[in-house]
C-alpha cells in the first residue's frame, strides 16, 4: 500500500514539474520566434498600441487596449504580463466574466506576474460564481497585506467585502427565485448597446437608451468608440412590442440623451443630459404626439455634482433621485427625495436615510405606483457582487430593511436600473448575457410566485409510515402570485355627441380626508388617460373640461385589494338644457338625508360650475333602489335632494336657480337584482333646466 502511495506521489510530482516547464513565460523577442520576423513585428506593434491605451488617460482606455492586445495574444499566448492586462481590460469592461481565463493563464506562466494577481484571480472566480475558489484567492491576497500600513487598510476592507459578497452569493444561489428572464428579441434589441428601460404603469409603453447607428446626428463618442446615446420608444400591440423608433427632437440632440424615468401615465418623461461634465435630469411633457422641449429640473434636484437616476411617485408629488453630492451624503452615490409644495415648487433635497443608503454606492431608484414599494440597486447590504437590486416598503412612515431580489435576477456583476410594471408581474432591466443579441440587451423578468406544493391524498397520508412508495399525488391549485396593491384606471375621454377626443383635467381626491391628491390630464390628441390608485382609500374622481359638465366617479379600494385594471371611457356633455349628470361622490348617512363630509369636494365642484355659469338653473334629484316601501323611498330621495340644495344656498347660490325633486325608485338606471345595480340606482343627479 505504501509503495502505491509513493508511486502516485512521484507521478504527481513529475506531472507538476512537466506542466511548469511547459508553462513558459515567453517575452516578445526575436530569439523566441525564429523565422517569424514579420509576424513578430505586427504583434509587437499591436502590443505597443495596446500598452499606449492601457497606460493612457482616455475614459474608455481598456476597451481601446483590448482589441490590439488580443491580436498580440493570438500570436503569443504565453506572455504573462499580456494575459494579465487582457484580464484587467475585461474586468473593467462589459464582459467581465471572460477575465478569469486570462488571469489563470498569467498566473500559470508567472505566479509573480503582478502583486495583486491573487485579488484578480479572486475576481475572476467571483464573477463566474466559483465562490469557494474566489474566497481562497481573496484570502491569499489579504494575507500579504499589512493592516498597519494606511495605504493597505482600504484594500483589506475591500477584500473583506468581496468575501462577504461570495458568502451572500452561496446562500442566494442555493435558493433561486422562480422567474423567467427573457430577451426582448431582435425586434427591440440591436447589435449595439441597449439599456435603461422605462415603462408606463400599464406596460403599454417602453422607452430605452440605445447607442445604435440611427442616433441623432450619427456622431461617435471618441472616448468610447460608440455612437452617442439616444432615446427610443416602442408600443405594445396584442401583447407584443413593436419596432422601436427614435423619439426624435426635441428630446434627442446630437449629444448624449438617456432615459431616466417615465411617469406612470406615460405623459411625462425624465431624461439625462451631460451638461459640461455634470449629469443633470430634465423633464418633458407629452402634448398630443409631440414632446415639449426638455427643461432642467429644480436646483434642489440638480446640483454641481452628478445626478443619474430618478423616479416620480404616482401622484407626481415626490421625486426620488440619485446624486453623488457631498453635502449630507452617507457614502458615494446616495438616494435623495424632494416633495412638491402647494405652490408647485420642489422642496430642498432630503437624504432617504441609513436604512437604504450605505457607505457604498446606490443607483437606479424606482418607486412603484402603489406609492410604498421602492426598488433600487446597491453595492452594499447583502450584495453578491457589484450592484444588486433590492426592494423595501414604506410602513408607517418608515422604510423596511432592504431585501435582495435574489438569484438569477442578481448576479456577481452589476445589476442596475430595474423597473417593474404596476401589476408586479413583469420587471425590466438590461444585462449582458452569452445568448444576447448585442452588447447590453433589454430583458423582461416574469415573476412566477411561490412553487406549487405537492399534496398527498388522504389515502397516501394513511399509509405515510408504510415502506411502499406513494402511488398517486395531486397538485394543489396554482399558488397566488404576489401583486402590487394598485388599481389602474384608464380609458378615453371624448365629447358625448361628436366622439372627438378631449383634453380634460382629472382631479383625484381622497374622499375620507377631503384632500386633493393629484391632478392629471388626458392626452389632447387621443383623449387617453391613465390614473394610478393605490389600495386603501376611497377615491373621488372628477373629469373636467372647459364648456362641459364635469363627470364624477367613485372608487372605494380596500387595503386588501390586489392589482386590477379598470377601463372607463368618459363621455363629457356640453352645458346644454336637458343634460343630466350623476354626482357619484355625494354621500349620506345610512337611511338619512344628512350629507357626509366625504361629499364636500363634489359639492364644491357643483358650486364652482354654478358660479362659472351664473345664468344656469338646475334641478337636483334624489333616487333610490327598490328595497323598502315606495313611499318611504320617495320621501328619503326628496329629503336628500333638498339637503344638496340647502348646501348650495348656504354657499351663496341663489335659491331661485335651484329646484329639488325626489323620484324614489321610479327611475332606475340599472337592474335591482344585484348589489352593483342597486348601488348605481342609489344616486343624486342634477339636470340643466335653463342657461
Amino acid at each position: 500500500m505504501k509503495k502505491i502511495i509513493l508511486i502516485l506521489l512521484l507521478v504527481s510530482y513529475y506531472a507538476i514539474q512537466t506542466n511548469a516547464q511547459n508553462a513558459k513565460d515567453i517575452p516578445f523577442e526575436k530569439s523566441n520566434f525564429p523565422g517569424q520576423k514579420d509576424q513578430l513585428r505586427d504583434a509587437k506593434s499591436a502590443l505597443d498600441m495596446g500598452n499606449e491605451e492601457f497606460l493612457g488617460k482616455r475614459p474608455g482606455k481598456y476597451k481601446f487596449a483590448l482589441e490590439p492586445y488580443l491580436r498580440a495574444q493570438a500570436f503569443n499566448p504565453n506572455n504573462s504580463e499580456l494575459n494579465f492586462r487582457i484580464g484587467v481590460c475585461y474586468i473593467n469592461g462589459n464582459f467581465k466574466y471572460k477575465a478569469k481565463e486570462f488571469f489563470e493563464r498569467a498566473y500559470s506562466l508567472n505566479p509573480q506576474v503582478d502583486a495583486e494577481i491573487h485579488y484578480y484571480l479572486g475576481r475572476g472566480h467571483h464573477l463566474n460564481m466559483e465562490w469557494d475558489k474566489a474566497i481562497e484567492e481573496y484570502q491569499l491576497f489579504r494575507n500579504g497585506l499589512d493592516p498597519k500600513k494606511k495605504d493597505q487598510v482600504f484594500l483589506i476592507e475591500d477584500v473583506n467585502k468581496k468575501i462577504a459578497e461570495c458568502n451572500h452569493g452561496k446562500i442566494l444561489v442555493k435558493t433561486p427565485v422562480r422567474v423567467f428572464i427573457d430577451n426582448l428579441g431582435n425586434k427591440v434589441n440591436s447589435t449595439y448597446p441597449d439599456y435603461g428601460p422605462v415603462i408606463s404603469a400599464d406596460e403599454d409603453i417602453l422607452m430605452f437608451t440605445s447607442r445604435r447607428n440611427t442616433t441623432t446626428g450619427g456622431k461617435i463618442d471618441e472616448n468610447y468608440d460608440e455612437y452617442f446615446e439616444d432615446i427610443f420608444v416602442t408600443y405594445k400591440f396584442n401583447e407584443e412590442w413593436g419596432v422601436p423608433t427614435n423619439i426624435g427632437p426635441p428630446i434627442n440632440t446630437p449629444g448624449h440623451d438617456a432615459t431616466v424615468n417615465l411617469s406612470p401615465d406615460g405623459q411625462t418623461l425624465y431624461t439625462y443630459r451631460d451638461d459640461k461634465g455634470y449629469g443633470n435630469i430634465y423633464e418633458s411633457i407629452l402634448k398630443g404626439d409631440k414632446w415639449t422641449e426638455p427643461e432642467k429640473m429644480a436646483k434642489s434636484i440638480n446640483s454641481s455634482d452628478h445626478e443619474s437616476s430618478a423616479s416620480i411617485s404616482y401622484d407626481g408629488k415626490t421625486l426620488f433621485f440619485v446624486s453623488d453630492r457631498k453635502d449630507g451624503s452617507l457614502g458615494g452615490r446616495d438616494i435623495w427625495y424632494v416633495d412638491k409644495n402647494q405652490k408647485d415648487k420642489w422642496s430642498e433635497a432630503v437624504n432617504i436615510g441609513t436604512t437604504i443608503n450605505t457607505k457604498y454606492n446606490e443607483e437606479g431608484v424606482f418607486i412603484v405606483p402603489d406609492g410604498k414599494t421602492l426598488y433600487f440597486s446597491s453595492e452594499g447590504h447583502s450584495s453578491m457582487g457589484g450592484f444588486d437590486i433590492f426592494k423595501c416598503e414604506l410602513k408607517n412612515g418608515v422604510w423596511s430593511e432592504p431585501v435582495n431580489l435574489g438569484y438569477p435576477i442578481n448576479t456577481p456583476d452589476d445589476d442596475v436600473f430595474f423597473v417593474i410594471s404596476a401589476s408586479g408581474k413583469h420587471g425590466y432591466y438590461a444585462s449582458i448575457k452569452n445568448e444576447g443579441i448585442g452588447d447590453k440587451d433589454i430583458y423582461m423578468i416574469t415573476f412566477l410566485g411561490p412553487e406549487k406544493p405537492v399534496q398527498l391524498s388522504n389515502e397516501d397520508n394513511l399509509f405515510a409510515n408504510i415502506e411502499a412508495p406513494v402511488s398517486e399525488v395531486f397538485i394543489a391549485p396554482p399558488a397566488k402570485i404576489e401583486s402590487n396593491s394598485v388599481t389602474l384606471l384608464k380609458g378615453v375621454i371624448t365629447d358625448a355627441i361628436s366622439n372627438k377626443p378631449l383634453s380634460a383635467e382629472i382631479v383625484l381626491v381622497d374622499n375620507t380626508q377631503n384632500v386633493e391628491l393629484a391632478t392629471f390630464k388626458s392626452n389632447n390628441k387621443t383623449g387617453k388617460y391613465l390614473v394610478t390608485l393605490p389600495s386603501g382609500k376611497n377615491y373621488g374622481i372628477a373629469v373636467k373640461a372647459e364648456g362641459y359638465l364635469f363627470h364624477s366617479e367613485n372608487f372605494d379600494i380596500p387595503s386588501s385589494s390586489g392589482y386590477q385594471e379598470v377601463v372607463k371611457d368618459v363621455l363629457l356633455k356640453n352645458v346644454q338644457v336637458g343634460q343630466k349628470i350623476v354626482l357619484r361622490n355625494i354621500f349620506f348617512d345610512f337611511d338619512k338625508a344628512t350629507l357626509r363630509p366625504e361629499s364636500n369636494n363634489e359639492l364644491e365642484r357643483l358650486t364652482k360650475l354654478l358660479n362659472d355659469v351664473p345664468t344656469l338653473k338646475i334641478e337636483i334629484s334624489g333616487h333610490t333602489d327598490n328595497k323598502g316601501a315606495a313611499q318611504y323611498n320617495q320621501t328619503l330621495s326628496e329629503s336628500r335632494a333638498k339637503s344638496v340644495v340647502e348646501y348650495l344656498v348656504s354657499n351663496g347660490i341663489s335659491k331661485d336657480r335651484l329646484e329639488y325633486k325626489g323620484y324614489g325608485l321610479t327611475q332606475p338606471i340599472a337592474g335591482n337584482d344585484t348589489d352593483e345595480g342597486r348601488q348605481l340606482n342609489r344616486r343624486t343627479e342634477f339636470k340643466i333646466l335653463s342657461r
